[in-house]
C-alpha cells in the first residue's frame, strides 16, 4: 500500500518587500486561479472543454480576468503605480492549495490550507486538487482585440484596443495609465471583439485610492485589530477586501480574510486573531488591504472578470518576532532562521 507523504506549503519569497501572497484575488494569476473553500465556495467544474460554442456557461466557473490595479506611492513625492492585465482561459485554473474554513466571526474567516495527494502523479499538465483527483490545466485562448473606454491614459486619448500577445492582454508599447487609472464611479467597459471566444462586453466602476491610516499595525492575542481608512467618495461603489497572513514566509499556516462594506473602519475579531497566531507565524508578515470594484460577464466556458482595484501592503508587528533577511540583522546570540525569523 502507498504511504502518504504530507507537503509542507511554502512560497519562494525570500526577502522583505511588498509580497501580496493570497489576496483573494487581489495579483490576476491568484484573481483567476479557482480554489476552493470547504463549505463556503463550490469547487470548481474540472470540465474539459475544447473550443467554445453557443451557450452560456456558468457564471461560478470564473475562467479569466483583467485586472486595472493602482498601488499609492509609499510617500507624497512618490507617484502611485498602475498596471492593466487579462487572460482568458477555456476552463478554470486549477490549485495546489484547498482553503478550509476553520473559523468565521461577522465579515471575517480563518483559513487553513490543506494540500491533496494523489497516489498516481498528476504529471506537468494537471494538478492535483483532491486526494486521487487530478484536474487538468485550461489552455489560453484569444477573444479578439479588447477596447477599454473610461481609463485615464496620459495622452488623454478616449479609448485604448489592446491586442492579445501569445492570449495575454496589455497596454501597447508606450501607452502608460495615469494614477488614479480611472475616476471614483466611471464607468470602465471592456469590449472584446471576438475570435477563439465570442465577442463580449463587461463593465465595472473606478474606485478611489485606498488610504490607509493606521501608522503601525500589531497583532498580539485575545486583541481586535483595528483597521481605519479614508472612506470612499461615493458609497455602493466599492468592497473591502482585507489578507492577514503572518506565516507565508515559512510555509503558510493560514489567514484572515475579510470581504466588509467599505465604510472606513474594520475590526478583524479578537478570536480569529488569537487562532492565527497559535497557528504559528514567520518572518516579514503583512496585511494587504484592497478597495475593488468588480463586474462580470458569462461567455461559454464560464465567467470572464473585471477588476478596478486599489490596493496597499503594510508589514504587521508581533510581539517577540524579530524579522531578518541574514543573521547580521539579529539580536547577539540568535541568527536568522529559514523562516526568516531571529532565534
Amino acid at each position: 500500500m502507498s504511504r502518504k507523504v504530507r507537503r509542507t506549503v511554502k512560497f519562494p519569497y525570500r526577502g522583505r518587500g511588498r509580497v501580496s501572497v493570497l489576496v483573494g484575488l487581489l495579483s490576476l494569476l491568484s484573481l483567476h486561479c479557482s480554489t476552493s473553500t470547504t463549505g463556503t465556495h463550490d469547487t470548481p467544474d474540472a470540465g474539459d472543454p475544447t473550443g467554445p460554442d453557443e451557450t452560456t456557461g456558468d457564471p461560478k466557473r470564473l475562467v479569466g480576468a483583467f485586472q486595472v490595479r493602482s498601488s499609492p506611492g509609499d510617500a507624497p513625492e512618490t507617484p502611485g503605480s498602475t498596471s492593466v492585465f487579462g487572460k482568458i482561459y477555456d476552463g478554470p485554473t486549477p490549485s495546489q492549495l484547498v482553503w478550509e474554513l476553520a473559523a468565521e466571526e461577522g465579515s471575517c474567516r480563518l483559513l487553513t490550507p490543506r494540500v491533496p495527494f494523489c497516489n498516481e502523479p498528476c504529471g506537468g499538465s494537471a494538478v492535483c486538487v483532491e486526494d486521487d483527483t487530478c484536474q487538468p490545466y485550461p489552455a489560453a485562448h484569444s477573444a479578439g482585440d479588447v477596447t477599454a473606454t473610461g481609463l485615464n491614459l496620459e495622452s488623454g486619448e478616449a479609448a485604448l484596443v489592446m491586442k492579445p500577445t501569445a492570449n495575454n492582454y496589455q497596454p501597447p508599447a508606450g501607452v502608460k495609465l495615469a494614477y488614479p487609472p480611472a475616476d471614483e464611479g466611471q464607468t470602465v467597459r471592456l469590449e472584446a471583439s471576438g475570435d477563439y471566444f465570442a465577442a463580449f462586453a463587461v463593465e465595472a466602476k473606478g474606485v478611489s485610492p485606498i488610504e490607509l491610516l493606521n501608522d503601525t499595525i500589531r497583532i498580539e492575542p485575545d486583541a481586535a485589530v483595528q483597521l481605519t481608512w479614508t472612506p470612499p467618495g461615493q458609497a455602493g461603489i466599492s468592497t473591502l477586501r482585507v489578507t492577514l497572513d503572518i506565516s507565508h514566509h515559512g510555509g503558510t499556516k493560514g489567514m484572515i480574510e475579510c470581504t466588509a462594506e467599505d465604510t472606513g473602519s474594520l475590526d478583524l475579531p479578537a478570536s480569529l486573531v488569537t487562532q492565527l497566531l497559535d497557528l504559528g507565524v514567520a518572518g516579514f508578515p503583512s496585511i494587504v488591504v484592497t478597495r475593488e470594484a468588480v463586474g462580470s460577464a458569462t461567455i461559454a466556458p464560464g465567467r470572464v472578470d473585471l477588476v478596478i482595484s486599489s490596493q496597499v501592503e503594510r508589514p504587521v508587528e508581533v510581539a517577540g518576532l524579530t524579522s531578518c533577511n541574514d543573521s547580521s540583522q539579529c539580536p547577539d546570540g540568535q541568527t536568522c532562521q529559514s523562516d526568516l525569523t531571529c532565534q
